[in-house]
């Protein structure tokens, strides 16, 4: 049985792209919501009515709603929306731009609730269908750097598991997903950002971040379409995961991460049951 996707944020060498690809390889049609549409007129024309490319800025609730109507009415429904849109700026906490941290959480969180709530009166009607969350290892696992980036996507992952227990009676699942690096087009602009750090202390530290992406930037040894491929395996699982982290070096930071977490909760375990009233 073919499947109908709804994948915002593509544009060429993202991995929306891919996801998009990997799914028309299936023989699945697709709608790809884009702020700069032309980007992939030409891509799309390949696969003919299969793909729909529609523009819209996550940001504008109103283009949400158009663009999901647009992608409903076209292919008859969404069974498979994957929130893929986003970005992130680097800073520190102390002294990143205001505006700039609020764009971050408009783009990254609440644009991928906007799409959510709009998808979701869909799913319910026909009792079916998959949301999948695009978070980041960055959602787990925090970076010096990125920590509002690293929020965001913190926020992603929250509202997800909430989102898996209220959606599930009405027979739609929810899968978050957390790359690593991958070879996509993500770090290509981090050489030209300027490191905007009004706080001298933090400088050094914002300039080897910046440094490290940049030299990262086309050699990232995480592969987009085996990435995908991977979040469909997971969708067809008989069980499938709650959330699926990509490559390996995203899977040993997050696994040592949570391991060292449970291991800090547990030595303060004495005090934690000590703010208990007394028991009878």
């Amino acid at each position: 049985m073919t499947r109908r996707w709804f994948i915002t944020g593509a544009t060429p060498g993202n991995f929306g792209v891919a996801f998009a690809e990997t799914a028309l390889q299936t023989g699945d049609s697709v709608a790809v919501t884009s702020r700069r549409p032309q980007e992939l007129a030409q891509w799309a024309q390949q696969y003919g009515d299969r793909v729909l490319v529609v523009p819209m800025d996550i940001t504008d609730p109103a283009q949400v709603a158009e663009a999901v109507r647009t992608a409903e009415e076209r292919f008859g429904g969404i069974d498979v929306l994957v929130n893929m849109a986003g970005r992130g700026w680097f800073g520190s906490i102390e002294a990143m731009d205001e505006s700039t941290m609020r764009a971050m959480f408009e783009l990254n969180f609440f644009g991928l609730l906007s799409v959510t709530r709009a998808v979701l009166p869909g799913m319910r009607a026909r009792g079916d269908g998959w949301i999948v969350n695009i978070s980041s290892v960055a959602g787990l696992v925090p970076a010096p750097g990125f920590g509002y980036y690293s929020a965001t996507k913190f926020a992603v992952e929250a509202v997800s598991e909430t989102l898996r227990d209220e959606v599930a009676p009405q027979g739609i699942s929810v899968l978050t997903v957390e790359p690593g690096a991958f070879r996509t087009n993500a770090y290509s602009g981090f050489a030209a950002e300027p490191v905007a750090e009004p706080v001298a202390e933090y400088h050094d530290m914002l300039k080897q971040v910046q440094a490290t992406f940049v030299e990262m930037d086309g050699k990232q040894p995480g592969d987009p379409h085996r990435g995908a491929r991977a979040v469909i395996a997971a969708m067809e699982q008989d069980t499938p995961p709650k959330r699926l982290v990509l490559g390996n070096g995203g899977y040993d930071a997050v696994v040592e991460t949570l391991e060292g977490a449970l291991a800090d909760i547990r030595s303060g375990e004495a005090l934690s049951r000590s703010a208990d009233f007394p028991s009878n």
